[in-house]
Protein backbone atom coordinates (compact mmCIF):
# COMPACT_ATOMS: atom_id res chain seq x y z
CA UNK A 1 0.00 0.00 0.00
CA UNK A 2 1.44 3.20 -0.97
CA UNK A 3 1.85 5.99 1.74
CA UNK A 4 -0.41 9.62 0.41
CA UNK A 5 1.74 12.70 0.77
CA UNK A 6 0.10 15.55 1.62
CA UNK A 7 1.87 18.75 0.86
CA UNK A 8 0.50 21.90 2.60
CA UNK A 9 0.28 24.99 1.13
CA UNK A 10 3.30 27.78 1.48
CA UNK A 11 2.10 30.57 4.31
CA UNK A 12 1.76 34.52 3.91
CA UNK A 13 1.34 36.76 6.47
CA UNK A 14 -0.29 40.17 5.67
CA UNK A 15 0.44 42.91 8.59
CA UNK A 16 -2.52 44.96 8.39
CA UNK A 17 -3.10 48.59 10.26
CA UNK A 18 -6.67 49.16 8.84
CA UNK A 19 -9.20 46.46 9.57
CA UNK A 20 -11.44 47.49 6.90
CA UNK A 21 -8.81 46.17 3.82
CA UNK A 22 -8.62 42.38 5.00
CA UNK A 23 -11.51 41.37 3.34
CA UNK A 24 -10.27 43.07 -0.34
CA UNK A 25 -6.81 41.58 0.57
CA UNK A 26 -7.59 38.51 1.22
CA UNK A 27 -9.87 37.99 -1.75
CA UNK A 28 -6.50 39.36 -3.77
CA UNK A 29 -4.60 37.02 -2.58
CA UNK A 30 -6.34 33.95 -2.84
CA UNK A 31 -6.89 35.27 -6.96
CA UNK A 32 -3.65 36.14 -7.25
CA UNK A 33 -1.52 33.50 -4.72
CA UNK A 34 -3.90 29.99 -4.86
CA UNK A 35 -1.04 27.97 -3.58
CA UNK A 36 -0.53 30.16 -0.54
CA UNK A 37 -2.52 29.75 2.83
CA UNK A 38 -3.12 33.43 4.21
CA UNK A 39 -3.18 34.69 7.84
CA UNK A 40 -3.54 38.21 9.23
CA UNK A 41 -2.05 39.79 11.84
CA UNK A 42 -3.59 43.51 13.00
CA UNK A 43 -2.29 46.49 14.78
CA UNK A 44 -4.25 49.60 14.63
CA UNK A 45 -1.71 51.46 16.66
CA UNK A 46 1.15 51.37 14.41
CA UNK A 47 -0.99 53.76 11.77
CA UNK A 48 -2.20 55.82 14.98
CA UNK A 49 1.38 56.64 16.50
CA UNK A 50 2.87 57.10 13.03
CA UNK A 51 0.42 60.02 12.08
CA UNK A 52 0.56 61.47 15.95
CA UNK A 53 4.54 61.29 15.31
CA UNK A 54 4.75 62.71 11.72
CA UNK A 55 6.64 59.61 10.44
CA UNK A 56 7.66 56.64 11.34
CA UNK A 57 9.53 56.07 14.72
CA UNK A 58 12.21 54.29 16.04
CA UNK A 59 9.72 52.46 18.59
CA UNK A 60 7.42 52.02 15.98
CA UNK A 61 10.07 50.28 13.41
CA UNK A 62 10.88 48.18 16.62
CA UNK A 63 7.32 47.30 17.34
CA UNK A 64 6.61 46.49 13.66
CA UNK A 65 9.84 44.12 13.54
CA UNK A 66 8.28 42.22 16.37
CA UNK A 67 5.25 41.56 14.47
CA UNK A 68 6.96 40.62 11.68
CA UNK A 69 9.11 37.93 13.55
CA UNK A 70 5.99 36.97 15.06
CA UNK A 71 4.87 36.01 12.05
CA UNK A 72 7.95 34.49 10.72
CA UNK A 73 7.95 32.55 14.25
CA UNK A 74 4.15 30.93 13.34
CA UNK A 75 5.35 29.50 10.39
CA UNK A 76 5.09 32.99 7.88
CA UNK A 77 7.23 32.28 4.35
CA UNK A 78 6.81 35.59 3.53
CA UNK A 79 5.38 38.54 4.59
CA UNK A 80 3.39 41.30 3.16
CA UNK A 81 2.71 45.01 5.01
CA UNK A 82 0.12 46.57 3.69
CA UNK A 83 0.22 50.32 5.33
CA UNK A 84 2.03 52.40 3.55
CA UNK A 85 2.75 54.52 5.62
CA UNK A 86 5.06 52.11 7.43
CA UNK A 87 7.18 52.07 3.77
CA UNK A 88 10.10 53.23 5.32
CA UNK A 89 10.39 50.97 7.97
CA UNK A 90 9.63 48.04 5.96
CA UNK A 91 12.92 48.36 3.93
CA UNK A 92 15.27 48.92 6.88
CA UNK A 93 13.46 46.20 8.09
CA UNK A 94 14.05 43.69 4.82
CA UNK A 95 17.44 42.73 4.55
CA UNK A 96 17.51 41.25 8.32
CA UNK A 97 14.30 39.65 7.59
CA UNK A 98 14.98 35.58 6.76
CA UNK A 99 12.20 35.24 4.33
CA UNK A 100 10.84 37.86 1.63
CA UNK A 101 9.36 40.89 3.05
CA UNK A 102 7.41 43.12 0.58
CA UNK A 103 5.29 46.75 0.98
CA UNK A 104 2.01 46.85 -0.85
CA UNK A 105 3.18 50.19 -2.53
CA UNK A 106 5.85 48.09 -4.50
CA UNK A 107 4.01 46.93 -7.16
CA UNK A 108 2.06 50.30 -7.49
CA UNK A 109 5.08 52.54 -8.13
CA UNK A 110 6.31 50.00 -10.59
CA UNK A 111 3.38 50.53 -12.54
CA UNK A 112 3.20 54.23 -12.37
CA UNK A 113 7.28 54.70 -13.31
CA UNK A 114 6.19 52.20 -16.30
CA UNK A 115 3.34 54.57 -17.17
CA UNK A 116 4.41 57.71 -17.81
CA UNK A 117 6.88 60.33 -17.36
CA UNK A 118 4.15 63.31 -15.38
CA UNK A 119 3.58 61.12 -12.14
CA UNK A 120 1.22 63.18 -9.48
CA UNK A 121 0.55 61.39 -6.27
CA UNK A 122 -2.29 62.02 -4.04
CA UNK A 123 -2.87 61.21 -0.57
CA UNK A 124 -4.84 62.33 2.48
CA UNK A 125 -1.80 61.83 5.09
CA UNK A 126 1.49 63.54 4.82
CA UNK A 127 2.73 60.33 6.75
CA UNK A 128 1.88 58.58 3.64
CA UNK A 129 2.60 60.90 0.99
CA UNK A 130 6.37 61.01 1.78
CA UNK A 131 7.08 57.74 1.89
CA UNK A 132 4.77 56.59 -1.18
CA UNK A 133 6.76 59.18 -3.14
CA UNK A 134 10.29 58.33 -1.63
CA UNK A 135 9.47 54.84 -3.32
CA UNK A 136 8.22 56.02 -6.54
CA UNK A 137 11.76 58.17 -6.72
CA UNK A 138 13.82 54.94 -6.05
CA UNK A 139 12.20 52.98 -8.30
CA UNK A 140 12.98 55.71 -10.82
CA UNK A 141 16.38 55.50 -10.36
CA UNK A 142 16.50 51.81 -10.39
CA UNK A 143 14.72 52.00 -13.77
CA UNK A 144 17.04 54.82 -14.95
CA UNK A 145 14.04 56.96 -15.62
CA UNK A 146 13.59 60.70 -15.03
CA UNK A 147 10.46 61.08 -14.04
CA UNK A 148 8.62 64.23 -12.84
CA UNK A 149 6.60 63.46 -9.23
CA UNK A 150 4.39 65.82 -8.45
CA UNK A 151 2.31 65.19 -5.00
CA UNK A 152 -0.83 66.86 -2.98
CA UNK A 153 -2.14 65.99 0.61
CA UNK A 154 -5.75 66.32 0.25
CA UNK A 155 -6.43 68.98 2.89
CA UNK A 156 -9.16 68.16 5.97
CA UNK A 157 -10.21 65.01 3.79
CA UNK A 158 -8.55 62.56 6.68
CA UNK A 159 -10.35 64.30 9.21
CA UNK A 160 -13.48 64.54 7.44
CA UNK A 161 -13.28 60.46 7.09
CA UNK A 162 -12.35 60.26 10.34
CA UNK A 163 -15.59 62.15 11.55
CA UNK A 164 -17.59 59.30 9.78
CA UNK A 165 -18.82 61.51 6.81
CA UNK A 166 -17.40 59.02 4.30
CA UNK A 167 -19.29 61.11 0.98
CA UNK A 168 -17.45 64.17 1.99
CA UNK A 169 -13.76 62.42 2.01
CA UNK A 170 -14.67 61.01 -1.24
CA UNK A 171 -15.84 64.32 -2.75
CA UNK A 172 -13.01 66.17 -1.39
CA UNK A 173 -10.42 63.35 -2.91
CA UNK A 174 -12.57 63.14 -6.20
CA UNK A 175 -11.56 66.87 -6.52
CA UNK A 176 -8.27 65.90 -6.21
CA UNK A 177 -7.54 63.50 -8.23
CA UNK A 178 -9.20 65.73 -11.17
CA UNK A 179 -6.58 68.14 -10.40
CA UNK A 180 -3.82 66.00 -10.80
CA UNK A 181 -5.64 64.07 -13.66
CA UNK A 182 -5.05 67.38 -15.91
CA UNK A 183 -1.59 67.61 -15.08
CA UNK A 184 -0.31 64.46 -15.24
CA UNK A 185 0.25 61.19 -17.62
CA UNK A 186 -0.71 58.78 -14.28
CA UNK A 187 -2.23 59.37 -11.03
CA UNK A 188 -1.52 57.29 -7.83
CA UNK A 189 -3.54 57.01 -4.79
CA UNK A 190 -1.26 56.47 -1.56
CA UNK A 191 -3.91 55.12 0.26
CA UNK A 192 -6.01 52.17 -0.94
CA UNK A 193 -8.92 53.98 1.31
CA UNK A 194 -9.18 56.61 -1.22
CA UNK A 195 -10.24 54.13 -4.14
CA UNK A 196 -14.02 54.85 -3.41
CA UNK A 197 -13.98 58.21 -4.78
CA UNK A 198 -12.99 57.14 -8.40
CA UNK A 199 -16.60 56.28 -8.70
CA UNK A 200 -17.39 59.98 -8.07
CA UNK A 201 -15.58 60.65 -11.46
CA UNK A 202 -17.07 60.40 -15.24
CA UNK A 203 -14.22 58.21 -16.87
CA UNK A 204 -13.39 59.97 -20.39
CA UNK A 205 -11.30 58.23 -22.83
CA UNK A 206 -8.49 60.51 -22.51
CA UNK A 207 -8.41 60.50 -18.87
CA UNK A 208 -4.72 59.31 -17.41
CA UNK A 209 -4.53 55.32 -15.28
CA UNK A 210 -5.39 56.13 -11.52
CA UNK A 211 -3.25 53.92 -9.76
CA UNK A 212 -4.31 52.30 -5.92
CA UNK A 213 -2.04 49.76 -4.56
CA UNK A 214 -4.07 46.86 -3.49
CA UNK A 215 -4.65 44.88 -6.68
CA UNK A 216 -1.35 45.95 -7.90
CA UNK A 217 0.60 45.17 -4.56
CA UNK A 218 -0.85 41.72 -4.25
CA UNK A 219 -0.28 40.61 -8.09
CA UNK A 220 3.49 42.08 -7.95
CA UNK A 221 4.11 40.33 -4.57
CA UNK A 222 2.57 36.72 -6.54
CA UNK A 223 5.47 37.42 -9.15
CA UNK A 224 8.27 37.66 -6.82
CA UNK A 225 7.18 34.81 -4.72
CA UNK A 226 6.37 32.88 -8.38
CA UNK A 227 10.66 33.11 -8.63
Amino acid sequence: MHEQRYESPQSLAMIHTVVGLIPELESLARDHLPDWRVFNMLDESLLRVTIRDGSVSAMTTRRLTGMIWSAVDAGAEAVLVTCSSLGRAVERIAPLCPVPLIRIDEGMAREAVARGDRIGVLATLQTTLTPTVELIERVSREAGADRNISSQVVGGAFETLQSGDREGHDARVAEGIAKLARENDVVVLAQASMARALSRLEPRADDPPVLTSPALGVAHVARLLSR
